[in-house]
C-alpha cells in the first residue's frame, strides 16, 4: 500500500481547521456527522464549540456523540443532555446524541481480530458522511486518544463501549469492570470497532486531529492533568490510521521535554498496538507522508 498523505499545519486556529480540510480535497456531501468529544464535566482540555463552530458550519454538519459506559456526567441520556447544554454544544450548530434512545445499530465485523460485531448509536444511520474531529492526547486506558478512538469507543453506544472494553466478553454495563481483558485484546477490539465504522461510511470520511492541550489524560476525565506538551498543530487525512500514526511520530520526534510523560502513558498501555492492529486489518496504513502547509 502506498503512503497515505497526512497534511499538517502548525498554527491552531478555527480558520486553519477549514484550510486543512479543504487541502485534503475530500468534499463531504449529504448529511454530515461531525464526531466530537463533548468533554466530561470538570474537564478543562477538550475542544470547545466556539473553536470548531466555523468548521462545523462549513460542512453544514451536525455534531454527534454517544453516552458513556461508566459513572460520570455522560452515562445517561438525561445527564448527558444537561452537560451538552452546560458546555454550549447546541449554541452554534445542531447536536445529536446518537444513542439517546434504543435500539442500537449493529455493525458486522467479519474479519475482526476480537469482535465480530459493534453496537453504535442508531442515529448514525441518518448520516451520509463523517468528519472525525479529534483532540489528540493521552488516554488512561488506551494510552492515547485520536481518530481511531473516536471511531471505535466514540461512535459506540453505551452497550457497544462495554463490548469493546471487555473485548467481546459482555455488553452488560453492570459487568464492565469485572471483565476487563488483557490490554492488547482491548486495543485490538478498538481497532475492530473502528474498522466497522470506516466500512459503514465507505470512504465518505475525513479525519482531523488537533494537537492542542496535550495531556496524558483523555477528555473523559473530570479532573484531567494539565497539558504536558506545547501545542503542536493540526493534522488531517482521509486515512484514520495514518493521521494517528503521524501524531505519534510528531510526539516521539519532538524536542519538548514534556513528551516523556505522554510517551510513558502511551507505552505503559501499549498504545501503539492500536495502530498496529488497525494496520493489519487493512482499512488504512501506518505508512504516511507528512505534508506541511502554511
Amino acid at each position: 500500500m502506498e503512503k497515505a498523505k497526512v497534511y499538517f499545519i502548525k498554527e491552531i486556529t478555527p480558520e486553519n481547521l477549514i484550510k486543512i480540510y479543504e487541502t485534503v480535497g475530500k468534499k463531504l456531501e449529504g448529511k454530515v456527522a461531525v464526531k466530537m468529544h463533548s468533554g466530561e464535566k470538570g474537564n478543562q482540555n477538550y475542544l470547545r464549540p466556539e473553536f470548531v463552530k466555523d468548521m462545523v458550519q462549513h460542512v453544514n454538519g451536525t455534531v454527534v456523540e454517544c453516552n458513556t459506559a461508566y459513572e460520570g456526567a455522560r452515562n445517561s441520556t438525561e445527564k448527558h443532555r444537561e452537560l451538552i447544554k452546560e458546555h454550549e454544544w447546541e449554541k452554534y450548530f445542531p447536536f445529536d446524541l446518537l444513542d439517546a434512545e434504543g435500539p442500537d445499530m449493529e455493525l458486522d465485523i467479519p474479519n475482526g481480530k476480537v469482535l465480530k460485531k459493534n453496537y453504535v448509536g442508531k442515529d448514525l444511520k441518518n448520516y451520509d458522511s463523517l468528519l472525525v474531529l479529534s483532540h489528540f492526547k493521552g488516554h488512561a486506558m488506551g494510552g492515547y486518544g485520536g481518530a481511531l478512538k473516536q471511531l471505535s469507543i466514540g461512535c459506540a453506544s453505551s452497550r457497544g463501549k462495554t463490548l469493546i472494553h471487555t473485548a467481546g466478553v459482555t455488553d452488560d454495563q453492570t459487568k464492565l469492570f469485572e471483565n476487563l481483558p488483557e490490554q492488547d485484546r482491548f486495543l485490538e477490539a478498538m481497532a475492530d470497532a473502528a474498522s466497522s465504522v470506516v466500512d459503514y461510511f465507505k470512504g465518505n470520511a475525513v479525519y482531523i486531529n488537533v494537537m492542542k492541550n496535550i495531556s496524558v489524560d483523555c477528555d473523559c476525565g473530570g479532573n484531567a492533568k494539565a497539558p504536558c506538551m506545547k501545542d503542536m498543530g493540526i493534522l488531517a487525512s482521509v486515512d484514520p490510521i495514518a493521521v494517528d500514526q503521524a501524531c505519534l511520530d510528531l510526539v516521539y520526534g519532538s524536542d519538548d521535554p514534556g513528551k516523556e510523560k505522554l510517551i510513558q502513558r502511551i507505552e505503559s498501555l501499549h498504545g501503539v498496538h492500536t495502530v498496529e492492529a488497525a494496520d493489519e486489518l487493512g482499512f488504512g496504513t501506518r505508512e504516511c507522508e507528512l505534508i506541511s502547509i502554511d
